[in-house]
C-alpha cells in the first residue's frame, strides 16, 4: 500500500508518530534525542504525536504536552518499574500489539518512527506493517547496556542478549530504513544483527545553545554529564584524579543521577576526594551550559556509546575531551586533535591524557578548543532534521 509519505512531490507537513519506550521526564540519550527530534519537527510544522510509557500503570488520555519548549501530543501507556534500577518502565510486552492498535487508530500517521525494537517500538512495528503504514527505526540499544541491570545469573544473561538481538533483526527486517547516530554504531549493528544498509544519522545537537569560552581557564575542573550507570565506568575518571598531579588543584564536577550514584559517593570519600569532587545530579538546562562553560575538559570513560550527546555539548562548548577509545567516541574524539583517546580502564593512561591538557600551553589549549568547535559543526540537528524528512518523505538523502 503506498502512502502519502512516499509522494516524494507532496511537501505538506507529515503527521509523524514517534514510538519511545524511554521519554520525558526520562534522562538518558534515547530520550534526549526523542525530544529534541520532536521538537525540532513541530518547528517545521509537523503533527507530532508520541507514544510512551506513562509514569503509573494506567493508560493516560491522550494530551498536549509542552516538550524543547513545543507542543506535541503524548500517549501515555500503562507502564511498571523495573525494580533493578531506579526509574526506568516498560510496557508490559504482552500488550504492546493492543496499544499499538489503539494509537494508530487514534493517530493515523503518515509515517512511524520507532527508538527502539524493544517493546512500544516492536509493537507498534508490527501493527503499522500490517496497516502498510512506513516504519523508520533508530537504534540507541545495545543489549549490554540493558543487562547491567539484569538480576539473573550471567548465564541467563547470554541466553537473553542472543534472544534480544534475534528479535531486533525481526523487527528490523520490517523497516523502511534503519538508523543509528554513528558510522561504527551502524557497523556494529550491521555485524551484530545482520541487517543491511544502516543509516548513520547523527543524534545532532542545537550549536547555538551553548556558550563557547575560548582560552585557558583560571582553574582545573573536569567536568562528565550522564547518567551514573555501570557502563559509564565514572570510576575510572574518580581513581584517575588521585594520580594527578596536586599542584593542579583539580575538581571535578559530575553531573546527572543514576543507580551508580551511592557508590560513586563513597568511593570518592574512600579516596580522600570529598573536598574535589561534586555531585550535581539533575541539572537545569541552563545549569548544565555554565558548568560545560567554566570547565577546563570533559572526561568520559564510557565502553557502551552508540553517539553521546553529552559528549557533543562538550565539544559545542569548545571544551577539549579526554574519551574511552570505545564504540562510537573516537568518531567525537580525534586524538591529539580535539582532545585524547585513552584503552579503556586505563586509570594511568586516562591519568596521563588528563594531564595532557591541563598543562597544555595557551596556544595548544585554544587549538583543540577550536577542533572541538570544528568537529561538532556535522552534528548541528538541521542536518539531523532534514535527513529524518527525507526518510520520512522517502526521497534521496542529504548529502
Amino acid at each position: 500500500m503506498s502512502s502519502p509519505a512516499s509522494d516524494s512531490t507532496d511537501h505538506r507537513p507529515l503527521r509523524i508518530l514517534i514510538g519511545c519506550d524511554t521519554f520525558a521526564p526520562d534522562i538518558n540519550g534515547a530520550a534526549r534525542f526523542a525530544e529534541r527530534l520532536a521538537a525540532g519537527l513541530v518547528q517545521r510544522g509537523h503533527d507530532i504525536h508520541v507514544a510512551a510509557p506513562n509514569q503509573a500503570y494506567r493508560r493516560a488520555q491522550p494530551r498536549t504536552e509542552v516538550v524543547e519548549g513545543e507542543p506535541m501530543t503524548l500517549h501515555r501507556l500503562p507502564s511498571v518499574r523495573w525494580l533493578a534500577h531506579d526509574w526506568i518502565r516498560f510496557v508490559w510486552p504482552w500488550r504492546s500489539k493492543h496499544y499499538a492498535r489503539i494509537v494508530l487508530d487514534r493517530v493515523q500517521p503518515d509515517v512511524v518512527h520507532i527508538q527502539s525494537h524493544i517493546v512500544i517500538g516492536r509493537g507498534l512495528a508490527h501493527i503499522a506493517r500490517e496497516r502498510g503504514i512506513p516504519v523508520i527505526a533508530t537504534n540507541h540499544v545495545m543489549a549490554e547496556n540493558i543487562l547491567d541491570h539484569s538480576i539473573f545469573p550471567d548465564f541467563v544473561d547470554r541466553k537473553v542478549e542472543k534472544f534480544a538481538w534475534s528479535d531486533a533483526k525481526r523487527t528490523f527486517d520490517m523497516m523502511r530504513a534503519v538508523t543509528t547516530p554513528t558510522r561504527r554504531a551502524a557497523d556494529f549493528l550491521e555485524k551484530t544483527v545482520g541487517v543491511s544498509g544502516v543509516i548513520p544519522i547523527s543524534c545532532g545537537i542545537d550549536r547555538s545553545q551553548y556558550t563557547p569560552v575560548i582560552g585557558p581557564r583560571e582553574k582545573n575542573r573536569i567536568v562528565f554529564v550522564g547518567r551514573l550507570t555501570a557502563e559509564k565506568q565514572v570510576e575510572v575518571i574518580l581513581h584517575a584524579i588521585t594520580k594527578l598531579d596536586p599542584a593542579l588543584e583539580t575538581t571535578f564536577d559530575i553531573v546527572g543521577g543514576g543507580d551508580q550514584r551511592k557508590n560513586l559517593e563513597n568511593l570518592t570519600a574512600k579516596l580522600g576526594l570529598a573536598d574535589r569532587v561534586t555531585f550535581h545530579g539533575r541539572t537545569t538546562d541552563e545549569e548544565l551550559r555554565a558548568l560545560l562553560s567554566r570547565a577546563s575538559v570533559f572526561a568520559i570513560a564510557s565502553i557502551a556509546e552508540l553517539q553521546s550527546i553529552a559528549t557533543m555539548e562538550a565539544m559545542a562548548s569548545a571544551l577539549p575531551i579526554v574519551a574511552a577509545d570505545a564504540v562510537a567516541l573516537p568518531h567525537l574524539v580525534h586524538d591529539g586533535e580535539n582532545g585524547y583517546l585513552f584503552e579503556p580502564g586505563n586509570v594511568d593512561e586516562l591519568a596521563a591524557r588528563l594531564t595532557d591538557v591541563l598543562t597544555a600551553t595557551p596556544e595548544e589549549y585554544e587549538r583543540m578548543q577550536r577542533a572541538s568547535l570544528d568537529g561538532v559543526i556535522i552534528h548541528d540537528i538541521t542536518r539531523t532534521l532534514d535527513t529524518f524528512e527525507a526518510l520520512y518523505r522517502d526521497e534521496p538523502l542529504p548529502e
